[in-house]
């Protein structure tokens, strides 16, 4: 694996809006977004937005505990689909950051397609990025990434201060201005 890629807010909303861009310049019509949560949580609300459609959320966990950072452990899914229509959409999109291995795109895939109650007719997915590595292939995807290196997102600091560090440096700052 080659070096980290660091990924500035205003670089992490530009591919965003053109992952946005791409699918509506296909042509693809969904009726629901369902998002991988954490890594497509933001994505996911930004297409509800523009693209006005309902938001479902997914949650799904494969990296964890005293894992290796860089490491995919077990797959573990949520009881359900958070969701505030009765029902799914039948034609979904399905979005997160980024295609690392593909396992858990892949996964949630075939969740979506076998789960009891929902009528789905198609269902296409989108990531920001696509890894090399990566053995599924997202529909739509922002960057290729040749090289397969960590992807460090700009939210990614919360998990390496305490709610007491950040406290004690906001209170530095509006003691320092």
């Amino acid at each position: 694996m080659s070096d980290k890629l660091h990924i500035s807010w205003e670089r992490y909303e530009d591919e965003i809006e053109k992952l946005a861009t791409m699918v509506h310049e296909d042509g693809y019509k969904f009726n629901q977004v369902v998002c991988i949560a954490k890594g497509g949580l933001r994505i996911g609300d930004v297409f509800a937005r523009l693209f006005d459609v309902p938001l479902a959320i997914m949650s799904v966990e494969s990296y964890h505990g005293n894992e290796v950072k860089d490491q995919q452990g077990q797959i573990i899914f949520g009881n359900s689909l958070a969701k505030t229509t009765p029902n799914l959409g039948s034609k979904i999109l399905l979005v997160d950051d980024l295609a690392d291995s593909g396992t858990t795109l892949e996964k949630c895939v075939e969740w979506l397609n076998f789960s009891e109650g929902f009528f789905i007719e198609d269902i296409k997915t989108a990531t920001l990025w696509l890894k090399e590595k990566s053995a599924y292939s997202p529909d739509y995807f922002v960057e290729y990434l040749e090289d397969n290196p960590w992807i460090v997102q700009p939210m990614e600091k919360y998990e390496e201060i305490t709610i007491e560090q950040l406290i004690k440096n906001r209170n530095e700052q509006w003691v320092n201005k």
